[in-house]
């Protein structure tokens, strides 16, 4: 008898898209862990980048359009065990909006003050760090 490999689960890719001093978050319908405001962010689809996914999931979930900017970096999710790539996005075109309503709850702009409450925690040190820069004129 042969032991079957574990399923191999795609990768996630989220944006962080910063625009005017805000960040854009998403609340899922169902929570993710502790977890309820997070980053657009989804599967990796076959033959995509994790730059292409993160901005194919963001114009899914919020009809924004943006452009991936650069990979902030990746790693094993601790709650869900999946890897995550962050991608830094900049807003195109369009009005973020709640475009995936059986995926999510709401989609929102925040600035710092807003992320702390909605992220108590914070996000991955990376994400965290670029945030802290990228948010530093929000306050």
């Amino acid at each position: 008898m042969t032991a079957e490999a574990p399923e191999k689960r795609p990768g996630i890719a989220a944006a962080v898209v910063v625009d005017d001093g805000r960040v854009l978050l998403v609340r899922r319908r169902v929570k993710e862990g502790s977890l309820s405001w997070q980053l657009p962010a989804g599967g990796i689809e076959d033959g995509e980048t994790v730059e292409q996914a993160a901005v194919r999931e963001t114009k899914e979930e919020t009809g924004l359009t943006v452009s991936a900017v650069k990979v902030l970096g990746g790693r094993l999710h601790p709650v869900t065990g999946r890897h995550m790539s962050y991608v830094v996005c900049a807003a195109e075109s369009g009005t973020a909006h709640l475009a995936d309503a059986n995926e999510l709850a709401e989609v929102r702009w925040s600035d710092r003050k807003e992320v702390a409450e909605r992220v108590p925690d914070g996000f991955w040190e990376p994400v965290q760090a670029y945030l802290d820069s990228a948010l530093a004129d929000g306050m």
